[in-house]
């Protein structure tokens, strides 16, 4: 299947405050986060979508990426459920740091509904004011990768929020014929023909 990934970025931190959200959602940051749950959330948003990429991480995998220090889960609830997330990860550079949005994406539940915007507006706050929670020089880049194996408003939503387009690229990934869904790419097994 031919892939298109595009490469989005912002600069300064905007101005407008994130949009509230409605009173029967909450969201909560986890500094530190279970690999087994951090799996759980890739799965669950992306197993509509195509995301197959890290199903077979061994925990280790897991473990080495979630240990980098200032990394941010900030999971969006609803009635005690999780909605979506976003997966933040800093890296130095010789201008500060660069925040890459890792993950980010609604649970099938919650499409619809007019969080997405909200989740990414709050995700983009998070990002900026990262050196705040953690031993990080001041953010410089915010970036992330979007790609045709995401949800169809993806890339508009972060062109929504201020991000800009920086670059594409078309590869050819070998993937099953459709997604996999929720329940297969959070450990649930496949209904038997």
């Amino acid at each position: 299947m031919k892939v298109t990934t595009t490469t989005l970025e912002m600069l300064e931190q905007p101005r407008d405050e994130p949009r509230a959200f409605p009173d029967d959602v909450r969201l909560d940051r986890a500094g530190s986060i279970s690999p087994e749950y951090a799996r759980f959330l890739y799965g669950l948003v992306g197993g509509p979508w195509f995301w197959t990429e890290r199903l077979d991480w061994t925990r280790r995998q897991w473990v080495d990426e979630l240990a980098e220090p200032g990394t941010e889960f900030w999971i969006l609830y609803g009635d005690g459920n999780p909605l979506g997330y976003v997966h933040l990860q800093p890296k130095p550079s010789d201008k500060g740091t660069e925040v890459e949005i890792r993950y980010f994406g609604l649970a099938e539940a919650a499409q619809g509904r007019g969080l997405g915007g909200r989740l990414l507006e709050h995700g983009v706050l998070a990002a900026w004011t990262l050196p705040e929670r953690a031993q990080l020089a001041p953010v410089s880049r915010l970036w992330v990768h979007t790609c045709t194996l995401d949800g169809p408003l993806a890339l508009a939503n972060y062109q929504a929020r201020g991000f800009v387009i920086t670059g594409t690229e078309e590869t050819f990934e070998d993937l099953p014929d459709r997604p996999l869904g929720s329940w297969v790419s959070t450990g649930g097994r496949a209904a038997q023909p």
